[in-house]
């Protein structure tokens, strides 16, 4: 191997096409810089394709640019598997039993022999422990599950965190990406401006964050039933949306929340941009998301979320010429449709068209091209060409090729393709006078295939403890490479019988909160500052007695508060006689409210009209 260059990433060596023979001293050092344009893999099963990205992103690693990989099979976890010492015992673990007995030898022999291959492999790149070791140093990779606790759980949805001082369209475009994927998980596909579930929880999360606020599931749902705001666009909120038909969205999102699948959803590690990309001490990352275990609406709703953060993370960064960040998708089939428009789809064209500027490269991977937007192709300014399986996979690329560059050699390049070997390529760029065929270098990763569960709770386990402390630490300001963020402070756990959402009440009634400034609050057994709220009943009647014949007219005001409430009706041998101001009841809930579930029939018109009459 001779010497890389600074910024370059030695993915291979030039081959002859004719004999497919590795040239000497041709080996291929690919500006890193070169991805800022964004690039596509794509090659046919058993063409090397997944080798070929695992090797970009060791040398994207080495040269310190931090990866997010979205992992929808399960191959890509293999970047961890990096042995500096290469012995037989660093593999065996990762042997696949089954094979070794079909092959005849043990686990213990098929180990011995993996690690003389690899061994071998590496050194006729020219490739040494030093170099894995220094892989091994440059970053800290970290398989990331959410979902799921096999890994490390991330927090997808906890808290729907204020994005800060952003642009109306960044804030605009992370807010769509949101009701588009949370919508589509409960089985409603919503168009940003037709459905009504859409616009609405749109406005709500715009709401909280242009006050500065941030929301959870949990007061979304309650925002839903009963909404801070009076009006969508110039038409009042009920008539747009009755609240009949606010009450079944929100038990439908309810009924998401309750399932104790969702639990592992709102745990982990806090999806943040920075946080993935950067230790606290800026040390480059490589963030494996990996998505295997999901259904697809479970993909696109964790894609739209994690694509729509980093889309918000780019923009708020300084403009560069080099590779700030490589976001790799080891395949796209079903993101990037060229006739449908998933959830994911608008943030992963967002990134091609825009993500240049600020020094964010992604990289496509695929198998069939012709499952491909032409705009993503188009937008890419590197193209890695396996073997094909059809001519129509063959004339999507070529078309996609076209329009970018305009000046390709399309009748070359096209019997190239046709005549490339495994683990061969025809590596084309923008940046670059001539197309080169190449053959990919051998893989510092050991790559056994996708990891089960099991293998990466493995993998995971000995630092689990490690990066969930981290992450629930005080808050703190990490900065990294421009990136700001600030760590959320925790939460205090919800008891049984409490949420975050307040209970509906029925409409018409009007909902306020006890001030700590109140001087009756004891009386009435509240305590003032807390932040465990119970529904009470608070009541004020003007009585009016007139006898004309004794010339006799009384007026009275009696003011009173009910509490505890419970069942259908409001017990009135609990009132408890007041002398309230209206400045003791406050429109807004103290910061951090948990309500309790109580049994009172409060939503219901009946428990107030019964409270009436009494």
């Amino acid at each position: 191997m001779t010497d890389v260059p600074t910024g370059h990433l030695f993915v291979g060596g030039e081959v002859d096409p004719a004999t497919h023979d590795r040239i000497e001293g041709a080996d291929v050092h690919f500006e890193a810089a070169n991805f800022t344009p964004h690039g596509v893999i794509v090659g046919m099963t058993g063409s090397g394709k997944t080798g070929l990205g695992v090797i970009v992103l060791e040398e994207a690693l080495l040269q310190g640019v931090p990866t997010l990989v979205i992992d929808p099979k399960g191959d890509m976890g293999n970047l961890l598997l990096s042995f500096p010492d290469l012995e037989s015992s660093d593999f065996e673990p990762w042997i696949d039993a089954v094979a070794a007995e079909r092959d005849g030898v043990t686990v213990a022999d098929a180990a011995s022999s993996t690690a003389a291959l690899w061994r071998d492999g590496l050194a006729g790149w020219g490739i040494g422990p030093e170099r894995i070791h220094q892989l091994r140093s440059s970053a800290d990779f970290t398989i990331y599950t959410p979902g799921s606790a096999s890994g490390i759980p991330l927090n997808i949805i906890g808290s729907l965190r204020s994005p800060g001082e952003v642009d109306a369209e960044t804030m605009a475009d992370e807010i769509e990406g949101f009701a588009s994927s949370i919508l589509g998980l409960v089985g409603i596909e919503a168009d940003p401006l037709s459905s009504r579930e859409h616009i609405l929880i749109s406005n709500l999360v715009s709401h909280a964050w242009s006050n500065g606020a941030d929301i959870d599931l949990a007061g979304l749902i309650g925002q839903i039933q009963q909404p801070p705001i009076r009006k969508l666009g110039v038409i009042d909120l009920d008539t747009f949306f009755p609240p009949a038909d606010r009450m079944a969205l929100a038990l439908k999102l309810n009924g998401l929340m309750a399932s104790p699948a969702f639990a592992s959803w709102v745990q982990g590690v806090e999806l943040d941009i920075g946080s993935l990309l950067y230790t606290p001490d800026g040390r480059p990352r490589c963030a494996i998301v990996s998505i295997a275990h999901l259904s697809d609406e479970e993909r696109q709703f964790v894609e739209t979320l994690l694509l729509s953060k980093m889309v918000t993370w780019m923009r708020a960064q300084p403009g560069t010429g080099d590779l700030r960040a490589l976001v790799y998708m080891d395949e796209v089939f079903g993101f990037v449709p060229p006739t449908a428009a998933p959830p994911a789809k608008k943030p992963i064209l967002t990134i091609l068209k825009q993500a240049r500027a600020f020094g964010v490269g992604m990289i496509l991977s695929t198998q069939n091209p012709v499952d491909l937007d032409y705009k993503a192709i188009s937008n890419a300014g590197t193209w890695m060409v396996g073997r094909l399986q059809t001519e129509r996979d063959k004339g999507r690329l070529l078309e996609g090729m076209t329009s970018a560059s305009g000046g390709v050699d399309i009748a070359t390049i096209d019997d190239t393709i046709s005549g490339l070997g495994k683990r061969e390529f025809l590596l084309y760029s923008t940046k670059e006078a001539v197309p080169k065929v190449f053959g990919t270098r051998w893989a510092m990763s050991y790559l056994p295939g996708p990891l089960t569960r099991e293998q990466i709770s493995t993998l995971m386990d000995p630092r689990r403890d490690e990066i969930m402390a981290s992450s629930a630490a005080d808050p703190a300001i990490i900065e990294t490479a421009g990136s700001t963020s600030a760590a959320a402070p925790p939460t205090e756990a919800l008891a049984d019988d409490e949420t975050s959402a307040p209970p509906p009440v029925a409409d018409g009634i009007r909902v306020a909160y006890l001030d700590v400034a109140a001087p009756w609050a004891r009386d009435v057994g509240a305590t003032p500052g807390g932040k465990r709220l119970e529904p009470a009943l608070v009541a004020r009647v003007n009585l009016l007695y007139d006898e004309t014949r004794a010339d006799l007219r009384h007026q009275e005001e009696w003011e009173a508060v009910l509490f505890p409430l419970a069942g259908e009706q409001a017990d009135m041998d609990q009132a408890v006689g007041v002398d309230y101001d209206d400045r003791d009841l406050l429109t807004n809930p103290p910061e951090g409210a948990r309500y309790v579930l109580g049994d009172a029939k409060i939503h219901t018109k009946t428990f107030f009209n019964n409270a009436q009459r009494a």
